[in-house]
């Protein structure tokens, strides 16, 4: 038996918060991690009592936004956006963890992310946003794009 490393194991938890997703682009899912525990998971949606756009169609589809383009033309948060909120709401501090994420995060969230006293960001897919790509390269963050083993 293949027991898995610590970066495959919260990419699990991660992929696994993406399935609660109703997003018509793009399915992502993000885990906030302290001392190896799991403290906060996150998907991306609309927020709590809007109806999901898998009931009310994509306004970044039907205007044929560019993904990667005009973040604030959407009903949903992001995963990165939804697991800081969701630590906030239990009361759960976040400064010096780590996130796992499916994709790299954009700016809007780079800049939540470093805020939000978060020390690392390990993510899978690589996301189109050159400024968040320079706000990240200018940060004392740690972006890393991880190959998994699965």
């Amino acid at each position: 038996m293949t027991r898995f490393n610590w970066s495959d194991y919260f990419f699990e938890f991660a992929n696994l918060a993406s399935k609660r997703s109703t997003c018509l682009r793009r399915r992502v899912g993000a885990v906030l991690v302290k001392d190896k525990m799991v403290v906060a998971t996150g998907y991306n949606g609309p927020p709590r009592g809007i109806r999901h756009c898998s009931e009310v169609g994509c306004i970044r589809a039907k205007g044929k936004i560019p993904s990667g383009q005009r973040h604030e033309l959407c009903r949903g948060l992001h995963a990165e956006q939804n697991v800081i909120i969701q630590a906030a709401r239990c009361g759960i501090n976040i400064n010096g963890a780590d996130l796992y994420c499916l994709n790299r995060p954009c700016a809007i969230c780079t800049k939540m992310i470093l805020n939000a006293g978060i020390s690392n960001v390990y993510f899978i897919d690589d996301y189109n946003d050159a400024l968040a790509k320079k706000i990240a390269k200018e940060s004392k963050v740690n972006f890393q794009k991880i190959k998994t083993e699965k």
